[in-house]
């Protein structure tokens, strides 16, 4: 007799007075997927995770946003920014007052181009409080997926409606756009990684420096 027959001859010996049942009905579970997990500050926690990851967030209203978007850029050093197509207005405005070069993407920069640039200021699709990670669906105004890999700073204003407790409740929102095609992009702090001393570098697979402002 082999160790595996052995093996699974104990485990049936074992099993032999064990009625069978549904293992679904064994422990019913009142869940639903896609349903908001509870818990105390949704924003609150989103904050926490975020700055965990290294990431640097300020809150502000919508009145004060622009203005705010454009602050953090010059404290971060940025010099030049690309903005997709479909970012608001007064954001641009707000950039090019502070003497911030913008930069459109139509006809697409080249991966060299986009290299030169400092920054880029996108919106998100959802925010994920429970893991401090920002969703990108590349509608026009977060641009397509190359803007927010090649640049050193990403800058990602989130709106408060738009962050959820979870990632099935997150799943189940970008349920449309992954109808539609549409890529995604996770975004779970600045780019880095380790070697096997744990020796951080930033930087590797994206932008190094993550600014997120919440609004709301």
């Amino acid at each position: 007799m082999s160790a595996r027959e052995e093996i699974l001859g104990r485990v049936r010996s074992a099993l032999v007075d064990v009625s069978v049942s549904d293992p679904v009905a064994d422990v019913p579970i009142d869940w639903e997927y896609g349903r908001p997990t509870a818990m105390p500050e949704v924003l609150a926690r989103f904050v926490e995770m975020c700055e965990d990851y290294k990431a640097t967030v300020a809150r502000c209203d919508e009145g004060s946003l622009a203005s705010r978007v454009a602050e953090l850029l010059g404290s971060a050093g940025v010099r030049s920014v690309v903005l997709p197509s479909g970012v608001e207005q007064p954001w641009r405005q707000a950039i090019e007052s502070a003497g911030i070069t913008v930069h459109g993407d139509e006809p697409p920069l080249s991966r060299a181009e986009l290299d030169a640039i400092d920054g880029v200021v996108t919106a998100a699709a959802v925010g994920i409080a429970e893991t401090g990670t920002i969703v990108l669906d590349h509608a026009p105004d977060q641009g397509r997926r190359a803007l927010t890999l090649v640049p050193d700073t990403h800058l990602v204003v989130v709106r408060s409606d738009q962050v959820v407790s979870d990632v099935p409740e997150a799943v189940a929102r970008l349920a449309g756009a992954v109808t539609d095609g549409a890529p995604l992009t996770w975004i779970s702090g600045p780019s880095a990684t380790s070697d096997i001393e744990l020796s951080r570098v930033e930087g590797v697979h994206g932008p190094r420096n993550l600014l997120v402002v919440l609004v709301g």
